[in-house]
């Protein structure tokens, strides 16, 4: 930083959603530094509370919370944390959300039932986020509309195809979650 100019403004985004849906894929695909995750390997102790019969292959899980940054110009930082997705470790939600100017609620609609507790939690705290559905095989087969209504979010609620191995789709999803957390602030200002 050169002397005399501003420190950068660090904004805190929230990566949520369900079991498997790419939060630590999407944490990974856009940060600038090695992110931090918090992958621990599954064990027996999760048969039965983790199903894992959409994503065969799925052999860790986050335990605590994925981090990564983005530096977006001198002025601007994008602080990712990407939560949980089981509900035993929703008590970590409430500390992660603190600051957080916004989320993006990530759906895989194989298991649609999975984003539930995340939109609801967003939307009881009055928190703006975005809904992004991953491209997962045959999230294709339904319009927007269709997720939007599926899942009861407002209409200024903004719902998105996006591919969380795709650092393109990702900064893009994190630019109309930015908008519309801008969007909400001034309307209430």
């Amino acid at each position: 930083m050169e002397p005399g100019s501003a420190a950068p403004v660090p904004l805190k985004i929230l990566i949520a959603g369900g079991f498997g849906v790419g939060k630590t894929t999407l944490v990974r695909s856009l940060s600038e530094i090695p992110p931090l995750l918090t992958e621990a390997g599954m064990t027996s102790a999760s048969v039965g509370l983790d199903d894992t019969r959409a994503v065969p292959g799925k052999t860790t899980t986050t335990v605590a919370m994925d981090f990564g940054r983005i530096t977006v110009d001198g002025g601007l930082v994008l602080y990712l944390f990407g939560t949980p997705g089981q509900d035993r470790f929703w008590f970590m939600w409430d500390e992660l959300a603190r600051g957080a100017v916004g989320a993006v609620v990530l759906v895989d609609l194989r298991r649609i039932d999975d984003c539930f507790a995340a939109v609801d939690y967003f939307e009881s705290r009055r928190m703006p986020f975005a809904v992004a559905v991953n491209g997962f095989p045959g999230a294709d087969a339904f319009t927007t509309d269709a997720v939007r209504e599926a899942l009861g979010v407002a209409a200024d609620a903004p719902v998105l195809r996006m591919d969380a191995r795709e650092r393109g789709s990702c900064l893009s999803t994190l630019v109309v979650l930015a908008e519309h957390a801008l969007e909400r602030s001034l309307a209430v200002h």
